[in-house]
């Protein structure tokens, strides 16, 4: 596992140009951490066969370097022939947009699902010209996309009081 994402970071740290003093430094203190990547269970301790523990604080930023590595080999390909029109990603959320005229969603999805085993895109489908993303109902026009806020089904409009006993960063995300 160490490997494959060690190989991640370097490329990535080669190209911000990030002196190799540094970069040895970094690569040093990750393989550290992620060689001591214990978590516990019902009274055991496991080492995960591959990944980071979830929870782990350093599990973001090595997913987050993972995909963006993929995204600079692999995704970059389709995008700079023309055949994705739109790409972007938020954490694991993504959003494609293809120009028909020269692929169809079950390549897209065959191309994707190959890119690596532990990653397999579910996509979602545009429905009567509408789609969802994040917290957005995107509605395809004949010559632009009308944007609304999405609200989930199981939205109830609930906010938490400032003055409640829970944690600020509660109160401030709700």
């Amino acid at each position: 596992m160490w490997l494959k994402l060690s190989s991640n970071v370097e490329s990535l740290m080669m190209e911000f140009s990030i002196c190799c003093k540094t970069t040895h430094q970094i690569m040093t203190l990750l393989s550290t951490i992620l060689r001591q990547n214990y978590f516990s269970f019902l009274g055991q301790i496991y080492l995960p066969d591959k990944g980071v523990a979830m929870g782990s604080l350093i599990s973001s930023t090595m997913a987050e370097i993972f995909l963006q590595q993929i995204e600079n080999s692999i995704i970059k390909h389709p995008i700079d022939a023309k055949i994705l029109s739109f790409y972007t990603r938020y954490v694991d959320d993504i959003l494609l947009i293809y120009d028909s005229t020269r692929t169809n969603p079950d390549n897209i999805l065959q191309y994707v699902n190959t890119i690596h085993s532990n990653v397999q895109l579910s996509p979602m489908m545009e429905s009567e010209n509408n789609f969802h993303f994040l917290d957005l109902s995107i509605t395809r026009r004949p010559t632009c996309l009308d944007i609304s806020i999405f609200h989930k089904p199981t939205s109830t409009d609930t906010t938490i009081n400032f003055l409640s006993n829970h944690p600020l960063e509660h109160k401030i995300a709700a």
